[in-house]
């Protein structure tokens, strides 16, 4: 089921569990659940939901041609990842990117996944077969949801064998957020700016198949900090402790603005 533009109902009998990185949250769904989450998270990341949009369980029900029962357990779930947020008062909205979650999501991108990448290659775990194979599904990719879904495991891959769970935990609980603000990156995008990611992919990847682990680490970290400087400027330096009595720029993206995500 990988056509949701428009929102695609759900079919009778769904025969395949979601694809992506939500599959392993959704393991405890029941099977027509886990489609309806593909569904209405295919949809915020290809931005036909868009951030900030209110999301009406009896509304996405219809669209899906289901009960309310799989869309309220769906945005929990989705809640829980990240992508939605809900307020007793405004109930289920797809979450907005603006620069509070850009610099928690990279901040803690920064200082664990080059470490973890770095830990992997030499113990021979870094699933470079893997991360291969995501570049090239990133490559052939219609939309940006599969695309998107595809960057983020290349960038899973790479880290997944870093011999710390618990560290592979905390990246596996980042990858929805980077996915939303890939999505919106591209979206308001001037240009196919991803293109040039790819390439940034590409020196990474060749670096972990030659077992460069230094290498390959401070790839990943310049692959990170090259993004943050073209896009988010005022963050400065994520590296460096900021000034919590400074303002920030709270400014959201999604609907406006020239962003692009790694």
């Amino acid at each position: 089921m990988r056509s949701h533009t428009p929102l695609a109902a759900v079919p009778a009998d769904p025969g395949r569990p979601a694809a992506g990185f939500l599959t392993g949250a959704a393991g405890t769904l029941p099977n027509r659940s886990v489609v309806v989450l593909d569904a209405i998270k295919h949809a915020i990341l290809t931005g036909e939901l868009r951030p900030g949009q209110g999301l009406v369980e009896t509304d996405l029900a219809g669209m899906l041609g289901v009960s309310k029962t799989p869309v309220r357990e769906a945005l929990k779930t989705l809640a829980g990842a990240g992508l939605v947020t809900m307020s007793p008062y405004k109930g289920a909205t797809v979450r907005a990117v603006d620069d509070d979650l850009v610099r928690s999501v990279y901040d803690l991108r920064l200082l664990l996944e080059p470490e973890a990448v770095r830990r992997a290659v030499p113990r021979n775990h870094c699933q470079t077969a893997a991360a291969r194979d995501a570049l090239n599904r990133a490559a052939r990719a219609t939309d940006r949801a599969d695309r998107s879904l595809a960057n983020r495991d290349f960038h899973r891959a790479l880290y997944l064998g870093c011999g710390n769970g618990m560290l592979v935990s905390v990246l596996d609980g980042l990858r929805d957020q980077t996915a939303l603000v890939s999505a919106a990156a591209w979206q308001r995008a001037p240009s196919p700016t991803w293109q040039d990611e790819a390439a940034e992919h590409e020196a990474i990847a060749r670096a972990a198949e030659a077992g460069a682990a230094n290498d390959a680490s401070t790839l990943l970290t310049r692959h990170i900090e090259a993004f943050l400087r073209r896009n988010f400027p005022a963050l400065g330096d994520l590296s460096e402790p900021t000034d919590p009595s400074e303002p920030r720029n709270s400014k959201n993206f999604g609907d406006n603005g020239d962003i692009n995500a790694p």
